[in-house]
């Protein structure tokens, strides 16, 4: 029997870890095959999401161009996708999340009559300034989506609210699907501390004082949100420097973003601190590993408000607001957004109560089991083995 093909859209790192599970659920079904293309919106990190997994795309759209607008982007995707879709005409495209790579290619496929799965669909925050433009394409995605797989019932609950046309389906994120994948590959290398921070280009003394002594704590932080661009980061950055001066033994660890909005303030306000290491970007083993060793994470990342929960990490979203807000209900994350006294007196929490540490440590995640990829295969094996 030939199979039917179904197309994976990724076109940024997240995207990529996301979309890995489902294409092994994909290479393992017996009626379906995957098709992978890769829009190369954020081409410097893609290379290393697809080294993690061993995936190729099997189509390379490029888009990527310097200085590039959102309508030149949006416009090159939905271009280009079509004659993609043109040449191969798969079943069904696959897309995750909330990137003009999503809503381009949704776009596209609507155009061409081939049936659209949204991954993470239904998260809102109803602020479409925040983030931007994420939310707007999420929302834009969902009603053009023939299912959406929504990570948990709230989400859900906000698609059958806005009366999406497509079927809805409570899946788990699939987030946590690769969290799991990836540190059992880790714990199978047995991974050292001395190949992480020379790869992560770790300072030597930040190495040996947080990384290979044990019971010394950090901090992992990570931070890029346009909404924060200015007195947003300047703020983190101040709270990050208050944080080391109160607690002498604590580390902070910083892989800080290339855009040039967040390191300037970055640099300038942290760049003298010895207690806080500022690295380049890591790859996604290497921040998994470093997740797994930290005390709690500090971060605007959506990705990593699923992902700590399963490693029994607190976070502290520095965000006002946040399309993720199960695990603010769970306890698992808290928003601080970006005022310092705030940043301040929910990282104490976290520092000075062993207790609460603990308890918030063992919270279930609610973002998924790692078994969301499965149930999304399952229901395209279904819907697409009747026509």
């Amino acid at each position: 029997m030939t199979k039917k093909t179904v197309a994976l859209v990724v076109g940024t790192r997240p995207e990529v870890i996301k979309m890995a599970p489902v294409w092994f659920a994909l290479r393992d079904s017996a009626v379906l095959e995957p098709f992978l293309i890769s829009t190369g919106q954020h081409r410097e990190m893609l290379a290393q999401a697809f080294g993690v997994f061993g995936l190729k795309a099997d189509a390379d759209l490029g888009l990527m161009q310097p200085g590039q607008t959102l309508p030149d982007l949006t416009a090159r995707v939905i271009t280009s996708m079509t004659a993609t879709l043109r040449a191969h005409r798969p079943a069904a495209v696959l897309v995750q999340g909330d990137t003009t790579t999503v809503l381009g290619s949704t776009l596209a496929a609507f155009y061409e009559r081939v049936p659209v799965g949204h991954v993470e669909a239904g998260l809102r925050t109803y602020d479409f300034d925040a983030p931007w433009p994420e939310e707007m394409n999420r929302r834009l995605t969902d009603p053009i989506s023939r299912w959406c797989f929504a990570p948990t019932e709230w989400s859900a609950e906000n698609l059958r609210k806005e009366q999406v046309p497509g079927a809805i389906h409570v899946t788990g994120n699939t987030v946590v699907d690769a969290l799991l994948w990836v540190r059992a590959k880790l714990q199978r290398a047995n991974v050292s501390a001395e190949a992480v921070a020379q790869r992560c280009v770790v300072p030597a003394t930040f190495t040996r004082d947080f990384l290979q002594t044990p019971g010394r704590r950090f901090v992992l932080i990570t931070g890029h949100r346009r909404e924060s661009f200015g007195q947003g980061f300047e703020n983190i950055c101040h709270s990050i420097a208050e944080l080391a001066k109160r607690y002498p033994d604590l580390g902070l660890l910083y892989p800080v973003h290339l855009n040039p909005n967040v390191q300037e303030p970055v640099r300038r306000i942290l760049g003298d601190n010895p207690r806080v290491a500022l690295i380049p970007p890591v790859g996604y083993e290497d921040f998994i590993w470093l997740m797994d060793r930290c005390h709690f994470v500090l971060s605007d990342s959506g990705g990593v408000q699923e992902e700590a929960p399963s490693l029994g990490k607190p976070v502290l979203v520095m965000r006002s607001t946040t399309e993720r807000p199960e695990g603010v209900t769970a306890g698992t994350c808290s928003l601080v957004g970006t005022d310092p006294a705030v940043i301040l007196r929910e990282a104490a929490k976290l520092l000075d109560d062993p207790a609460d540490y603990r308890r918030r440590s063992a919270l279930r995640n609610p973002y998924g089991d790692g078994s969301a990829s499965r149930r999304i295969v399952e229901t395209l094996e279904w819907a697409l083995a009747a026509n």
